[in-house]
């Protein structure tokens, strides 16, 4: 199950209430590459995109504290216990990836090797 924090959540709704796509659905999707092998990555997709099927039928969709959040196959396997969070620090602010089945990541905290 991939949980979502109450920050996360409100950020979330901040980008997608500026960027003017309220029923967007948000996408999580772990690619090659990064400081390490693996990292992840988040883009919104269009309510007319998944109402017209443009998703993989082996996509999961699940609604996460209100968030609509759409995984691919693939990236399923990497983020099943994923817990979404949003901080803000010195650096400026942003999602972390934290995961109890990718306990090493890189310093940035987005990359994480083939196996822990």
């Amino acid at each position: 199950m991939v949980k979502i924090s109450p920050a996360a959540v409100a950020e979330i709704q901040r980008i997608k209430l500026n960027r003017k796509i309220p029923d967007a659905y948000l996408r999580l999707i772990v690619k090659p590459g990064g400081c390490l092998d693996f990292f992840y990555d988040l883009t919104f997709e269009s309510e007319v995109k998944i109402n017209e099927s443009q998703i993989a039928q082996s996509d999961r969709r699940l609604e996460v504290n209100g968030i609509n959040l759409v995984v691919d196959f693939q990236s399923w396997k990497h983020v099943e216990f994923l817990q979404l969070d949003y901080a803000e620090d010195l650096m400026g602010g942003g999602f972390r990836f934290h995961n109890p089945h990718q306990p090493k990541t890189c310093g940035c905290g987005i990359s994480f090797p083939k196996s822990a």
